[in-house]
């Protein structure tokens, strides 16, 4: 059966002075970098329909907004609500839409607005435009992101660290340097839309006070080069713990707008080299499922909650920011808003495109996952899509809680039980299995 494609782009940039999210102190954003967007991909075969979007976002993860933009985009279009499945690049320069840092960062209400209008017309346009297509799809090579979690010979583990030092004794975990390609053309072979994923942190510019797409942009400009304004969709693999910087290598750090630059060049060549290289095809089979996965939560000690409470009495001027930040936001939110249900939920989806697999996760999730849920896939391609429908923190290994350190110890944004990763690599692949069968 012929399979119908459209795809669609919409710039979504914030208002100068908005809350830039992706750290913990807050930066206002002071004039657009390069433009930020959300490109939808929407295929349908038969009564089988996906509507797919890349929003170049930290992530989307504050109260109802998600789930209503799902129903207004799902209204306008008829494409079943939980059959839009909207990711986010993890860009640490986009717009906060998650009231992350909830005492001194409030909700940017007046942005959710805008973004719900920009995806339902984004979603109007994809849909209205379906037309018979081909797709393709192919795997190769960019080395792009690094383990970052760095082990010391006392046995802790730290988030970045100086691997120097005479008491280093490794990495903690693996990076997946694996680069995915899902390609789609009209029936006269000219570009429709364009997804493409790996695994690395973005943020090459993050300390900066400006709007950017970090090097998920920089690839989808230049790919625009070679193949017009075609959509590109950007999947962030599990890339919880690994960035754009080499940790064995510490002299190679240097300017984030380079380094932005070198990546979005190996993405964007990479992807080129796989869609000349391989040949698409009419009528691939469609098919999609998901799980909505209950998971426990891990709650700070009495005495963590009793520390953070004196930490956060203390105030947040000068170098007391960081461990008030994570008294207040961290600890304490996470142990009053979960202490009397300390259960959650992460969202675990499948997509079936021909031979292609998306796997989607709702966190940050550590790379030694991703691996796991290719390894136990059976497409000849498979692309993990974190932080997508919803937000749920970081996914650590039990090794890495062990270790302890950030995103390794429960705080708000570390809050999922210890073996939450295992458990949702069981549900990816149990859902992509069945879609195989």
């Amino acid at each position: 059966m012929a399979i119908l494609v459209g795809a669609s782009s919409r710039v979504i940039n914030p208002e100068i002075g908005d809350d830039i999210c992706g750290q913990l102190h807050r930066r206002p954003c002071e004039y657009i970098h390069d433009d930020l967007e959300a490109n939808l991909l929407y295929l349908r075969s038969g009564e089988e329909q996906v509507l797919l979007g890349s929003l170049d976002l930290a992530g989307l993860w504050v109260d109802d907004d998600l789930p209503r933009a799902r129903a207004a985009m799902a209204a306008a279009t008829g494409v079943p609500e939980r059959s839009i499945i909207l990711t986010s690049t993890h860009t640490h320069e986009g717009p906060d839409t998650g009231g992350l840092l909830m005492h001194d960062s409030l909700k940017n209400t007046d942005y959710l607005a805008g973004l719900q209008d920009w995806l339902v017309a984004g979603a109007e346009e994809a849909v209205s435009q379906a037309q018979p297509a081909r797709v393709g799809w192919g795997k190769g090579r960019a080395h792009v992101g690094f383990n970052r979690r760095l082990c010391w010979a006392d046995g802790t583990h730290s988030m970045y660290g100086d691997s120097s030092r005479e008491d280093f004794t490794g990495l903690e975990g693996p990076d997946d340097p694996e680069h995915s390609v899902l390609w789609a053309v009209d029936e006269q072979g000219a570009p429709l839309a364009v997804m493409h994923g790996n695994c690395s942190h973005a943020t090459c510019m993050e300390m900066e006070e400006f709007a950017s797409a970090d090097f998920p942009g920089e690839a989808r400009y230049l790919m625009r080069e070679a193949l017009g304004p075609v959509p590109v969709l950007y999947l962030q693999g599990a890339s919880g713990d690994t960035s754009p910087w080499n940790m064995l290598k510490p002299s190679y750090r240097h300017d984030g707008e380079r380094r932005a630059r070198e990546m979005g060049a190996l993405l964007a060549g990479e992807t080129l080299r796989l869609m000349l290289e391989s040949e698409p095809v009419a009528d691939p089979a469609l098919g999609h499922d998901y799980e909505d996965l209950p998971l426990g939560v891990r709650m700070p000690t009495e005495e963590a909650v009793a520390q953070a409470r004196e930490i956060a009495a203390q105030g947040n001027e000068g170098d007391k920011r960081w461990q008030w930040v994570m008294a207040t936001c961290g600890t304490l939110r996470l142990y009053e808003e979960y202490r009397e249900h300390p259960f959650d939920t992460a969202p675990v989806h499948a997509v079936r495109i021909g031979d292609y697999a998306m796997v989607t996760n709702p966190c940050e999730m550590y790379c030694q996952f991703g691996l796991n849920m290719k390894r136990r896939s059976p497409a000849a391609v498979t692309a993990v899509a974190q932080l997508t429908d919803g937000f749920c923190g970081y996914c650590p290994t039990i090794y890495a809680q062990i270790g302890g350190g950030y995103s390794g110890d429960p705080i708000y944004w570390a809050r999922l039980e210890e073996r939450a990763g295992y458990k949702m690599v069981d549900a990816a692949a149990r859902l992509v299995r069945g879609l195989w069968k």
